[in-house]
């Protein structure tokens, strides 16, 4: 919730996260959540808009949703990229008010701050893709701790 989603898809991604599969059907969220198959519905729409789940079809024709590694690490590149429209438009309106305007000057700054960032998360991420499909290592106290990212 702290990052912007609801209650209730804080609560399905959660759960899809801390199952040993990596996956359940609809019906197996609504039980364990003590929810209506609706409201997994509608959280379910929203992870999906944003690449956090993906639909597999299932035994019987239920559909299974799924969180992996991969997911995470294209959600991440997914949100960096969705900066380049505001990028776009925020030079688009440096171009109507004019480049010596203190607006155009404020849109200019801001899509150059907002590109930096992107392709600095992407880089970050391609870097650390790596770390998404590496196994923790145990301590002797056996927690999970994680392995080295960098080379």
């Amino acid at each position: 919730m702290a990052s912007g989603l609801t209650k209730m898809t804080a609560r399905v991604l959660t759960c899809l996260f801390t199952t040993d599969a990596g996956s359940l059907t609809a019906s197996q969220l609504a039980q364990r959540l003590q929810v209506s198959p609706a409201s997994i519905s509608k959280a379910i729409a929203f992870l999906e808009s944003q690449s956090l789940v993906r639909r597999e079809r299932g035994e019987r024709r239920r559909d299974r949703y799924v969180v992996d590694d991969e997911l995470f690490y294209q959600a991440t590149i997914a949100s960096a990229r969705s900066n380049d429209q505001l990028v776009e438009t925020a030079r688009q309106g440096v171009a109507i008010l004019g480049p010596h305007t203190p607006a155009a000057n404020r849109l200019e700054n801001i899509a150059r701050f907002l590109d930096f960032i992107s392709e600095s998360i992407t880089r970050a991420a391609e870097q650390a893709r790596e770390v998404l499909h590496t196994k923790p290592e145990r301590t002797s106290d056996d927690t999970a701790q994680p392995s080295p990212g960098r080379g």
